[in-house]
């Protein structure tokens, strides 16, 4: 039995170097990306996220264009990229009056587009399902090591920011009123998340990289109401969605990306039929409780 259990869970992640390089590199980026999910969920910009994953695509693809698969150019493209469309949509919002998330998709879709062009134009079709779809089991140790520091930093500037962040959530007006600047926490949050999108494209893809960001946070949503029990429930339903993951795409043959996030999928599933706020049983429970007191109080007395 624990032969078995061993063989099926175990040895295909410690005998392998490449299973534990990509074990590693899902590791760390469920431990950084699903609390910048929480916290865009919390400021009602979930759909943001997804479009900064496609905001990173045009310098992602340059790089590839003047260097190939150079992951520094690469990552360096995609991090200027997104910073330029945030910046871009952003200023648009202003001179505009136009909300930002509406000027944040339209950047997107251009983004999107110009970066399929360059790929295409300078590559194959397997060049461009590389750059959309990534591939968590070709990480090498420079990816590990440019993963490893993301999270890093992210971890350490999450904990610096932590209480301004939770108070710009709650009431971004005291924030202003003790002298911190809300353009700069909020630029701030905004090139973290540009990182670790920039550092899930070479496991993930570009398409993907959002999913371990968004999902466990969206999953965690059903199961607590307290901001440390998100922050904690995302960072666990990531690692068990990358574990996960990458021992199916062993086991059955499948593309390891999509294995990750449709497992996450599965557990937001889950979570939004069974989960204990919010989900569809809870909501059923909740209408079915009165009735049931009502009924009680009709009953005769002995």
């Amino acid at each position: 039995m624990i032969e078995s259990l061993n063989a099926l869970l175990l040895a295909p992640l410690t005998d392998y170097g490449f299973m534990r390089r990509a074990l590693i590199a899902g590791l760390a980026l469920s431990l950084a990306a699903p609390p910048l999910g929480v916290f865009l969920m919390l400021r009602g910009m979930s759909l943001i996220g997804d479009a900064m994953a496609h905001a990173i695509l045009p310098g992602v693809a340059l790089g590839f264009l003047l260097a190939g698969f150079s992951l520094p150019a690469m990552s360096l493209g995609g991090v200027l990229s997104g910073l330029i469309v945030a910046g871009l949509a952003g200023g648009v919002s202003q001179m505009t009056g136009h909300r930002e998330d509406s000027a944040m998709a339209s950047f997107y879709l251009i983004s999107l587009a110009a970066g399929v062009m360059l790929v295409s134009l300078g590559g194959s079709s397997v060049d461009l399902t590389h750059v959309l779809f990534g591939s968590i089991l070709a990480v090498t140790s420079t990816a590990l090591l440019l993963i490893a520091a993301v999270c890093s930093v992210t971890v350490l500037l999450l904990a610096l920011m932590f209480r301004a962040l939770v108070v710009e959530c709650l009431d971004p007006l005291f924030l202003r009123g003790q002298g911190v600047r809300h353009g700069l926490i909020h630029g701030l949050f905004l090139g973290l998340v540009v990182l670790n999108l920039t550092a899930g494209f070479q496991t993930l893809g570009t398409l993907m990289a959002v999913g371990l960001m968004m999902l466990p946070a969206t999953t965690a949503r059903f199961w607590s109401k307290r901001l440390e029990g998100l922050i904690g429930l995302a960072v666990v339903i990531a690692m068990l969605a990358s574990t996960g993951g990458l021992l199916l795409s062993y086991h059955f043959e499948l593309p390891s990306g999509p294995s990750i996030i449709l497992l996450a999928g599965i557990a937001y599933l889950f979570s939004a039929l069974c989960g204990r706020y919010h989900s569809v049983l809870a909501r059923l429970r909740r209408r079915a409780t009165p009735l049931e007191s009502s009924a009680n109080d009709y009953q005769p007395s002995a």
